[in-house]
């Protein structure tokens, strides 16, 4: 792919593409609901349609269609043993639900991956599941994939429940804990020393299960000055009901194209964005550094995902610290943030994000060979960055290899706009991963992009 300097602003609209994080889940838990569920305005990525695939391997009928995901449930003790590994693809999402998932229901199955993929932690799964009883395999010293679970149930449970107390703020592993909790006799509590997304919890309990979560889940708070820890319980016994799950427009994609209208759009808007407070941290940030970000035509799903059309306006950025309690709300959205953070007045930093480092790439690194490319003094952090901004755009072109990181492809795509000489990407195919129309959507707001395969 190569991003050509712009003629003029980019302005318009764009529906954006559905969550891939709650697409994710609906898929598996319309999988185990009784009756039949449609799963409107889906996430479209390879990503999704890998959990698609192994749910059938799971014994589960469905079928993505033009008008969703159509999933006939087969109810919480209906999965079968798969005669083949489960190839959960590139998505660590896919893979650290699944196998909690796979652990509560007794399945005897194998998850593999692509060459990223495998090459990702998986003991942050793995080991709250040994805790609770279960078996489950991981591969090699560092405990990536292959990654297998097996018939063997849970150990007594105790009868006042299950706690288990994570050591980081993760969406993937409490969800990985909350799917196998719907298996156990007793409740299931998951405590985080931080918030993180809550689209399981919401999920759950628009499907008729009992989840009850401190008030970070309910309303945007001022997270770094609570005293309570993030939890959230499950209650067994009540069983999911299939229906209608609308899915919202997907946060983390739209973040590329608001830093795109950032830096160099005249007045765009993202139509259906989901605006979950555990998943726009972005916008705070944002707004921290003087954004001209408004939310118009506010509304909430049947999935409980709060919407929301983004509009976004010329702004001058201002320096910030990102740090803390805010990291998991946007760990997704960091690497396209420090480009903001090039353009912002006075330094942009980050801190406390060393999960940065074991995501499809080694973000830090990556993040900071665009910065270099652009010409943009960046310092590099074991846990993050410190960016100088200069308060301007006009950065040099520059050529980078996207190493099959998505985000990494969309940040040196955003980073091209503010560019006087073309940007190449090599790789950048990998943003099929989450965002396949990435192109085109910029393409109809003005952008001058070039779709070379493997260029």
């Amino acid at each position: 792919m190569r991003i050509h300097p712009l003629d003029v602003p980019l302005k318009g609209e764009v529906r954006i593409p559905g969550d891939k994080s709650v697409t994710h889940r609906a898929v598996m838990l319309a999988s185990i609901a009784q009756g039949d569920s449609l799963i409107t305005d889906p996430g479209d990525g390879e990503d999704n349609v890998r959990t698609v695939e192994v749910m059938k391997q799971l014994g589960v009928e469905a079928e993505i269609t033009d008008e969703g995901i159509r999933v006939k449930g087969v109810g919480l003790h209906g999965l079968q043993n798969p005669t083949e590994a489960l190839d959960c693809g590139n998505s660590g999402t896919t893979a650290r639900l699944l196998v909690g998932l796979l652990a509560g229901a007794g399945i005897e199955a194998e998850l593999i991956g692509d060459a990223s993929l495998s090459s990702r932690p998986m003991a942050r799964v793995a080991d709250p599941l040994r805790d609770l009883g279960y078996v489950v395999e991981t591969t090699g010293d560092r405990h990536t994939l292959p990654m297998r679970t097996s018939a063997k149930r849970a150990a007594e449970e105790n009868a006042q429940g299950t706690r288990a107390i994570l050591k980081i703020a993760s969406a993937q592993v409490k969800s990985c804990i909350l799917l196998s909790g719907l298996y156990r006799n007793h409740d299931t509590q998951v405590v985080e020393p931080a918030v993180s997304r809550d689209h399981t919890e919401r999920l759950l309990r628009a499907m008729g299960a009992r989840v009850e979560s401190t008030a970070h889940y309910m309303a945007p708070v001022n997270h770094a000055e609570s005293q309570t820890l993030p939890t959230s319980q499950l209650y067994p016994g009540l069983a999911l009901r299939g229906g209608k799950l609308e899915v919202p427009g997907d946060f983390s994609s739209a973040a590329f194209l608001i830093a795109a209208a950032i830096v160099a759009g005249e007045r765009v808007t993202l139509r259906n964005v989901n605006t979950n407070p555990t998943r726009i941290g972005m916008l705070h940030v944002l707004e921290r550094m003087n954004a001209d970000i408004s939310l118009e035509n506010r509304r909430v799903l049947t999935t409980g995902e709060p919407v929301a059309d983004i509009v976004v306006k010329p702004s001058k950025l201002q320096g910030t610290v990102v740090q803390g309690a805010e990291i998991p709300l946007l760990i997704d959205e960091i690497p396209v943030l420090c480009v903001l953070g090039a353009l912002a007045d006075g330094p942009f930093e980050i801190r406390d994000a060393k999960e940065l480092r074991v995501k499809e790439s080694d973000r830090v690194e990556t993040t900071a060979e665009i910065l270099e490319g652009m010409d943009v003094k960046v310092e590099r952090r074991e846990d993050g960055l410190l960016v100088h901004g200069t308060g301007k755009s006009g950065w040099n072109g520059f050529e980078i290899d996207a190493q099959h990181d998505h985000r990494v492809a969309m940040t040196a795509a955003v980073a091209g706009l503010g560019c006087v000489s073309d940007v190449k990407i090599h790789g950048a195919e990998c943003i099929d991963i989450s965002y396949p129309a990435f192109a085109d959507h910029l393409i109809s707001l003005g952008a001058k992009i070039s779709k070379e395969r493997n260029a």
